[in-house]
């Protein structure tokens, strides 16, 4: 069953839904919202495709029939009860900046989508326990220009780049760059409102308690914690959510640690681990190569003109060619006689800065402990807090400050003269080893090569948005040719399998994808997406709510899948 395809001078309707029963619908929509915010022409309709698709203008390409954009909680609430009446499929957005992993694109074409960017305000900001609740259309420049508004000393953790919404990244479980405690932005929610598919509104935590007072202070209320469930999920609407801030540190201070050898990542990241987990440092750590050219992910935007603080000769051009996996013998004692370290750790440290000191003390001895000749340098010793006129001059997103500067890393330049049209982003979690990062080039880049894929064609090294894991997170292009297009979604397919069949399952991902990443997490045969249905039909039996997305599809589409 597929929705119908926009005619010329017609309108898409959704997969088995009549053209006179969508029209009764849109009417109903129009009349909750007001004419000016819902959304039929195809002008209108086109800025909710996926802008990074790579089935751009094809048929297999994801398409909304329509948008609908409530300002309420309560007009979300008649929106939901709508499409129950006229078995529309409807598709919540926050503000629809989700790039790489299917923007505001449904996954069902032919849904409405919802868009909640009119659901906008700043609810509270609570100083002294640090914390707020905002709606799905904040996004992270908004609370920070409020914080900075009302003179707050709390900050606020954001992705690259910071655009989107707060609550939006949250619910598909995104990172970012300050304390540990923060970076995991749906661990670090407290409590939260949610319509459900039936219209209902709910609130959990100790927010099911009608006079709360510490509903963002205590998260699991009493009996099972279900937040979860509306994590990339298809079973509410979220209009509100509670986050922890950060209280302002006194300090900052970035650090780099350089390992000369190959074999010295094994004890890098070990000690990394026992650092992060005993919290002598709590920054986010940052892993890179001045040997073989990769640079800290924190760091790519400064580093953009020529991607490395290590200027390459041919001599070590030559080596790196001969080195697909990263290591010869000869490259490593070139870099030793170049005084090139093979590994870069940048960590950093917030507090007081007598405490700082000490803690980087600490640090300086485990490393020296276990890796001969290792070196250390100070990038950044900052008193906070910072003129906000000044936070260009570092990763803005350390120091709670969003920005837009990441896109200037697939802009085009001198050593990027052919930029792609978007990208999809492969992001596999794996252990946090030296060992796996080894483990994860070899497997990755010898498929890369034989799928002929432009990722993993050189060593490349994962992040660490979270404590006690690595995620990899790498841009397979988009371009203009179809066929290519093609060959990357069945190449980067087939790398989502071969991670599944090594234990490594992406932890996020785009529309496209959604079925095969969830096919890889197939313990006791599918018996997490087996609950996961029992809980769509159990919450959801009309089917209406975002339909297939993270591979949960109501009963009536479960057979055949479009």
């Amino acid at each position: 069953m597929a929705a119908r395809r926009r005619g010329k001078g017609g309108m898409m309707t959704p997969p088995g839904v009549s053209p006179s029963i969508f029209a009764a619908a849109l009417a109903a929509f129009e009349a909750v919202v007001g004419k000016e915010w819902m959304f039929t022409s195809e002008e209108d309709v086109a800025l909710y495709r996926d802008a990074y698709s790579p089935f751009r203008d094809e048929g297999e390409e994801r398409l909304a029939s329509a948008a609908v954009a409530p300002a309420s909680t309560e007009e979300v609430q008649q929106i939901v009860r709508i499409a129950n009446r006229y078995k529309i499929p409807i598709y919540p957005i926050s503000t629809g900046k989700n790039l790489g992993y299917g923007g505001s694109a449904p996954v069902l074409s032919g849904s409405v989508v919802v868009d909640l960017k009119r659901l906008n305000r700043i609810i509270e900001v609570n100083e002294k326990n640090a914390y707020c609740i905002v709606e799905p259309g904040v996004s992270y420049f908004d609370l920070y220009e409020h914080l900075r508004a009302t003179g707050s000393k709390l900050w606020i953790d954001c992705p690259d780049p910071g655009w989107g919404s707060l609550l939006g990244n949250a619910i598909d479980r995104g990172g970012g760059y300050t304390a540990a405690n923060y970076r995991n932005h749906f661990d670090s929610h407290c409590g939260m409102e949610v319509v459900l598919p039936d219209g209902e509104l709910m609130r959990t935590g100790m927010g099911a308690i009608p006079a709360a007072k510490t509903w963002q202070m205590y998260k699991s209320g009493c009996g099972p914690w279900i937040d979860g469930i509306f994590s990339q999920a298809n079973y509410g609407i979220v209009t509100k959510m509670g986050f922890w801030l950060m209280p302002e540190p006194e300090a900052y201070l970035r650090v780099k640690v350089h390992a000369p050898r190959y074999r010295d990542l094994v004890p890098l990241v070990e000690t990394l681990n026992y650092l992060e987990n005993s919290r002598i440092t709590s920054g986010f750590p940052d892993l890179a190569t001045p040997l073989l050219g990769y640079p800290p992910t924190g760091q790519v935007q400064l580093f953009n003109e020529g991607l490395s603080s290590y200027p390459m000769d041919e001599r070590h051009k030559a080596l790196l060619a001969g080195a697909p996996l990263g290591y010869s013998p000869e490259l490593e004692q070139y870099g030793l006689a170049k005084g090139i370290p093979y590994w870069e750790l940048w960590l950093s440290f917030y507090g007081p800065m007598e405490v700082i000191d000490a803690q980087w003390n600490a640090a300086r001895r485990h490393f020296s402990a276990v890796i001969p000749d290792v070196r250390f340098a100070e990038a950044d010793r900052l008193t906070l807090p910072i003129n906000p006129d000044d936070a260009g001059k570092y990763h803005e997103a350390e120091l709670g400050v969003p920005s837009l500067r990441a896109f200037s890393i697939g802009a085009r330049t001198a050593f990027n003269p052919t930029p792609s049209h978007g990208h999809m982003w492969f992001s596999p979690i794996v252990e946090r080893t030296g060992e796996a990062i080894f483990e994860a080039n070899r497997v990755f880049s010898e498929a890369a090569r034989r799928l002929d894929m432009p990722i993993f064609r050189s060593f490349s090294m994962p992040a660490c948005f979270w404590e006690r894991n690595f995620i990899f997170i790498l841009a397979t292009p988009v371009t203009e040719d179809a066929a290519t297009n093609r060959r990357y979604v069945e190449g980067f397919k087939e790398l989502i399998r071969i991670g599944g069949e090594r234990g490594w399952g992406e932890y996020r991902t785009a529309p496209v994808f959604q079925e095969t990443v969830m096919g890889v997490y197939s313990f006791n045969d599918h018996i997490l997406s087996k609950f996961h249905a029992t809980l769509k039909d159990a919450i959801d039996p009309n089917g209406i709510l975002a339909a297939g997305r993270y591979d949960i599809w109501p009963r009536h589409l479960r057979k055949a899948r479009p």
